[in-house]
């Protein structure tokens, strides 16, 4: 009898695309993707200009489903690491993917796409330092998400956060939103006003609990303006300022089945222009006069801020 021969079969399931074998484990969340990526990329497993897996190979390899790893992608691609993300080709490492573009280089882009990467950058410093000027701190909320995971996976510690927003005065007859004929005043301003309460606390709420879970030093102050601000403006570390228009437009909402015309602003999809401090006159004054500007409005006409109905 001929010499016997062992054939070890590896079952695809638990194979990487780079051969190493995969343990079983629950399916991964896009958000877990997103952070194994990006850590390749920053340690530059996955260099400059070169191209991704493909979403196939990288969804067989995190064994979760395309659209996790899209959405992966879109994370990555948002914080200007990933270039050509689409369905039709792998995504590319961008260049210089250690420093996301700022000053007058950078373009304006969409709140809900710069906000974010800026906050999580910010979080790198030992202490953190954020102002905010805005009408329900929707934006903030959902930006801070990003380096709220990074310090749970143990990639950001800083050892002390200040957090101070200034948002509209509940006592005050808004400029917007308003309902176009006059109508339903109450309903449109208990609805702003529910808004502003619920993203004020969830923001102190998850800020906070950095304390507990990490030993971070953290204090989130929040006071009232006698006005509806124009523009929004986030002041990071005393070193760079986001600053955007609330652009007004009219549409539709529903009042106990009764339609309702209202004049409002959309403040994540508000284009963000970046400055900050050391690319030239023009940015470093924006930052520092945008600073006095904050600090005046907080030290003078603000009042205390309750965040309940």
């Amino acid at each position: 009898m001929a010499g016997s021969c062992t054939v070890r079969v590896v079952d695809p399931e638990h194979a990487s695309v780079s051969g190493r074998k995969r343990s079983q484990r629950p399916q991964r969340t896009h958000h877990e993707v997103a952070d194994e990526l990006r850590a390749r990329i920053r340690s530059g497993a996955l260099r400059p200009g070169e191209r991704m897996p493909t979403q196939a190979q990288l969804a067989h390899e995190f064994g979760v489903e395309r659209g996790a790893v899209r959405q992966a992608l879109r994370v990555l691609q948002s914080e200007r690491l990933l270039t050509n993300v689409s369905k039709g080709s792998p995504a590319t490492v961008a260049p210089d993917p250690d420093r996301t573009p700022t000053g007058p280089q950078t373009p304006p882009l969409p709140t809900t796409v710069a906000l974010a990467p800026r906050i999580a950058a910010a979080f790198a410093a030992e202490h953190v330092e954020i102002d905010a000027v805005c009408l329900t701190a929707v934006s903030l909320t959902l930006a801070i998400g990003e380096p709220l995971r990074q310090i749970h996976a143990g990639r950001l510690k800083p050892a002390k956060v200040d957090v101070r927003v200034l948002l509209p005065s509940r006592d005050i007859d808004l400029a917007f939103p308003v309902p176009v004929e006059g109508r339903g005043d109450d309903w449109v301003h208990d609805r702003w006003l529910a808004m502003r309460n619920a993203q004020g606390q969830v923001l102190r709420h998850n800020l906070l609990a950095l304390r507990a879970t990490h030993g971070i030093d953290v204090r989130v102050t929040f006071r009232a303006l006698p006005f509806t601000p124009p523009v929004k403006l986030y002041l990071l570390n005393n070193t760079e300022a986001l600053f955007a228009y609330y652009t007004l437009m009219r549409r539709e909402a529903e009042i106990d089945h009764e339609h309702l015309e209202m004049y409002d602003a959309q403040g994540t999809r508000s284009m963000l222009f970046s400055f900050r401090q050391g690319p030239g006159p023009r940015d470093t004054t924006f930052v520092e006069q945008s600073h006095l500007w904050f600090n005046a409005l907080w030290e003078t006409i603000s009042s205390e801020l309750v965040l309940t109905n």
